[in-house]
């Protein structure tokens, strides 16, 4: 503590990160507790065994970051995580996991995940990687932003680019709707009626043979439209 004539200055007062951690091992939540309070700018307001429990405390809580295991007994963590973007805006959730499969990380995603990190992440960079998650961007942990990639490079080898058939309006309307945007959204970006967009929606999805949203985001990184996510 620094003093002056007029007295002493005290430091000025850290805004902490709150957290809740969801994990049904005892042991695992102790040390991500530990861990965290053991930095300046987290504190763990809240605990939980299961994903039932971890959507109850957040609802009441409304905390920063909700870290959320995969394959708690129960509820599943991917409905709870749903549930919790749904009706808490401003929490932002991280699976914190041993799980590598594709399948969970794109339920993950899908769900609404600013984060999908692996326990195995020394502790240098999951504090990082919270921090940069609280500012609202996308982190992921370096296995599984490689392995996003290859499964992007192995769809474009396997499917042939069609970007030509595409007109300019399809485009820039599926680029609205990868990065998350509505029908609605996207025709008052583009100053067009919903029924406009609806009617480019169909075509593009058509002429690309996409039937669901997460095809839709492959094959708008597959048409460079969206780049793909960057690295933690």
């Amino acid at each position: 503590m620094l003093t002056t004539k007029s007295g002493p200055i005290y430091p000025e007062k850290v805004e902490r990160i709150r957290c809740l951690i969801a994990d049904d091992h005892e042991l695992v939540r102790y040390g991500v507790r530990r861990l965290l309070e053991d930095a300046d700018d987290f504190v763990v307001i809240a605990e939980a065994p299961d994903a039932a429990l971890a959507l109850k405390l957040a609802l009441e809580y409304h905390p920063d970051l909700v870290l959320l295991d995969i394959g708690m007994p129960g509820m599943s963590s991917f409905e709870a995580g749903k549930l919790i973007e749904e009706h808490c805006p401003n929490s932002r959730i991280v699976y914190l996991t041993m799980h590598e499969g594709a399948e969970y990380v794109q339920e993950a995603l899908r769900s609404g995940a600013s984060g999908y990190l692996l326990k195995d992440t020394p502790a240098p960079l999951l504090l990082r990687a919270l921090r940069e998650v609280r500012r609202g961007e996308r982190s992921l942990s370096p296995q599984i932003l490689a392995q996003l990639k290859q499964d992007a490079a192995r769809r474009v080898m396997q499917v042939p680019l069609r970007r030509n058939l595409l007109t300019a309006r399809e485009r820039e309307v599926m680029r609205l709707l990868a990065e998350g945007r509505t029908v609605r959204e996207a025709a008052s970006k583009l100053g067009l009626s919903v029924k406009t967009v609806e009617a480019h929606k169909f075509n593009l999805m058509r002429k690309l043979d996409i039937h669901n949203k997460a095809q839709l985001v492959t094959a708008a990184i597959q048409q460079k439209i969206l780049p793909l996510p960057t690295l933690m």
